[in-house]
């Protein structure tokens, strides 16, 4: 009887980690308003070549940004009017940095910007909404 029950455990388990596995790519990030080109630069901004040197934490080893934490900064590498594509990168003149970040449960657009209203200076948001809601989020940024 223990060995059966043990043989179950094992079977479920190694299922439950290949379902997760399988599907966690499965739901598109969105983001919020303007995060408007492939690589975080507004269309309208400026090229500057005096900007001081890029301050702030640096990157952990991935550049994902289901690992970022608040104070690192995301540059947007998507396609202009596609969807964003976030990824950890040193802080410097437009990239955004992280203000906020919510763990847990979103229910999209409408949560993200009622999360983020409550955070002072924040310029753009962005929410990630997968079918397993321990691995939802939400970021409030600024635009440096």
């Amino acid at each position: 009887m223990l060995a059966v029950l043990a043989t179950l455990v094992v079977l479920l388990a190694g299922g439950s980690t290949a379902w997760y596995l399988l599907g966690r790519d499965d739901a598109p990030p969105a983001a919020g308003p303007a995060l408007p080109s492939s690589d975080g630069v507004p269309e309208n901004a400026q090229d500057d070549s005096t900007a001081p040197a890029p301050t702030g934490p640096a990157p952990e080893s991935s550049a994902d940004p289901r690992f970022v934490k608040v104070g690192q900064c995301v540059r947007n590498d998507g396609p202009t009017g596609g969807k964003p594509k976030l990824l950890i990168a040193p802080c410097a003149p437009r990239t955004y940095e992280v203000l906020r970040r919510f763990d847990g449960q979103t229910s999209g657009e409408k949560d993200a910007e009622t999360k983020c209203a409550k955070v002072e200076g924040y310029t753009n948001w962005y929410f990630f909404d997968s079918q397993l809601d321990t691995l939802d989020f939400v970021l409030c940024l600024k635009l440096r």
